[in-house]
């Protein structure tokens, strides 16, 4: 990846407040609004993604508008059983902080941006957790019979959801399908309430075991539109194998920087529990951009 992506060393970071701008996105999860005829518009998103090579945690938070008010089911396909947890914007923050310490940069924080067993649908998932955080109301799902699991899903809505018409488009049928087919047996939902003004939903970490880094594009290749996806990476050391999205459409926004473990604590203690045998660690920042209509791979790296 070093070879190829950008090295941009006199880079003027263009964050909004805490975090890291996405345009026209939601880069990580696909979203089923339980009124059809309401549009979803856009949100800001903000990862960070820190991996040792066998575990993961993903912080997570998005800013969402809607034509109207609205319950909006937001899924996100993982490859193991999460844990779930609150997370804290601060992270992003201290994260920022450190990149433009480490590289003599200074951050422009301009307010909001622009954007590596069953037999029938009854059985076919299980709610493995549930949990209201804040404004999110998650239910972890562990798939158990592939070739019913979408009917599952509409069931779980219409019972669990309260969506008496729940529906499930057909494209989005054959992604979550693709998934299945894929291995990957562990979804989580996530219900949250948009309103017409934006409004930045708070951070949710979610921390998994993965022998490879992973980050969830395909989920959401059915919308429309140009997107500028930035992404903060913490891991041991650079990742040069890219199985999924070609590592050429992953742009490096500036030199990875080195940082210790004292450091890594000064952003998040979850984050030095999981890289605490590590001596130092590479911080950067990747950004995928494109239309999302062609960003149908998951970034997957080692």
């Amino acid at each position: 990846m070093n070879r190829r992506a950008a090295m941009c060393v006199g880079l003027l970071i263009g964050f909004s407040v805490f975090g890291v701008v996405v345009r026209s996105a939601l880069s990580d999860r696909g979203s089923i609004p339980y009124d059809p005829d309401v549009t979803i518009f856009e949100p800001n998103q903000r990862a960070l993604i820190a991996w040792n090579g066998t575990e993961e945690i993903l912080l997570l938070s998005t800013e969402l508008h809607a034509s109207k008010e609205v319950d909006v089911l937001e899924v996100l396909p993982l490859p193991t059983e999460p844990t779930v947890k609150k997370g804290d914007m601060k992270v992003f923050e201290r994260a920022v902080r450190l990149i433009n310490k480490k590289t003599a940069l200074k951050a422009v924080f301009a307010g909001k941006g622009h954007g590596e067993g069953a037999r029938n649908a009854e059985d076919a998932g299980e709610v493995t957790f549930e949990a209201k955080i804040g404004a999110h109301d998650i239910s972890v799902v562990k798939v158990k019979d592939a070739d019913h699991f979408v009917e599952w899903v509409v069931c779980f809505l219409r019972d669990k959801k309260n969506v008496p018409d729940a529906k499930v488009s057909e494209d989005f049928k054959r992604i979550i399908g693709s998934y299945v087919k894929d291995g990957f047996c562990w979804f989580v939902f996530d219900t949250v309430k948009v309103k017409k003004a934006a409004e930045q939903i708070e951070p949710i970490q979610y921390q998994f075991k993965t022998e490879k880094l992973f980050y969830p594009m395909r989920i959401t290749s059915l919308a429309q539109g140009e997107t500028v996806i930035d992404l903060i990476v913490l891991t041991p050391r650079m990742l040069s194998k890219f199985p999924c999205l070609p590592m050429d459409r992953i742009e490096l926004r500036h030199d990875p920087v080195d940082v210790n473990i004292d450091e890594i604590s000064g952003v998040s203690e979850d984050f030095a529990g999981l890289l605490r045998r590590e001596s130092n660690c590479k911080l950067r920042i990747w950004r995928v951009s494109g239309k999302l209509s062609e960003l149908d791979k998951d970034i997957v790296a080692e």
